[in-house]
């Protein structure tokens, strides 16, 4: 299985879509909103719903979220509650998951992708 979870208007998420040629299932999770079951499936291959989690969102300062001490129940409510709390984009190959944009995760992604 190949999929990746990210944003059409997220300039980032397009970038390295762009740049891995990316010609498998992708879902906007603008119009097709993440569900209880892939959100837990993510969960399961990264380890943690904090691992899914970005603190970059603006919702997270204006929630005054950063105050706050948030269990993994926390995390999933709300990734499933607001789209720009998933740490975009991920990329499912197989059993593997890579979450974000960093370098660093996007070459082993290219990694895996040419194995």
């Amino acid at each position: 299985m190949k999929k990746v979870y990210h944003l059409s208007q997220c300039s980032t998420c397009q970038r390295i879509l762009s740049e891995l040629d990316w010609q498998d299932e992708a879902q906007n999770i603008r119009e097709e909103k993440i569900t209880e079951e892939q959100i837990d499936q993510m969960a399961a291959l990264s380890g943690s719903f904090e691992s899914l989690f970005s603190r970059r969102a603006l919702k997270y300062k204006s929630m005054n979220l950063k105050d706050q001490t948030l269990t993994e129940a926390d995390y999933k409510r709300l990734i499933l509650e607001e789209d720009t709390f998933l740490k975009r984009p991920v990329f499912i190959v197989n059993d593997s998951v890579f979450v974000g944009n960093s370098k660093k995760t996007v070459e082993e992604l290219k990694k895996k992708l040419n194995e």
